[in-house]
């Protein structure tokens, strides 16, 4: 599920890559570049609440550096993804 979820996000982040700005690009795309590498990590742990937890340190990164990319492109309009209603949901 969660692979699903990255996919889906990094499909979503490309589709609307032409509305951010090359920086927000950049920004987003090393969060989830160490999301991933967070997340491949906990992939080879156990099952256990260590790695439930290395899961959600890798979805906090991937969210922060939506939340800054968001930020940095941010001129006061509510995209779709932010507005928790339509397609994304």
């Amino acid at each position: 599920m969660r692979k699903f979820a990255i996919t889906l996000t990094a499909a979503s982040a490309f589709a609307l890559g032409a509305c951010q700005s090359p920086e927000a690009d950049r920004v987003e795309d090393q969060a989830e570049a160490q999301a991933e590498a967070i997340d491949d990590q906990a992939d080879a742990m156990p099952e256990g609440p260590a790695k439930e937890a290395m899961e959600e340190k890798a979805d906090r990164v991937e969210e922060m550096g939506e939340e800054k990319a968001n930020a940095m492109d941010d001129n006061g309009e509510i995209a779709p993804s932010e507005s928790g209603v339509g397609d994304t949901q």
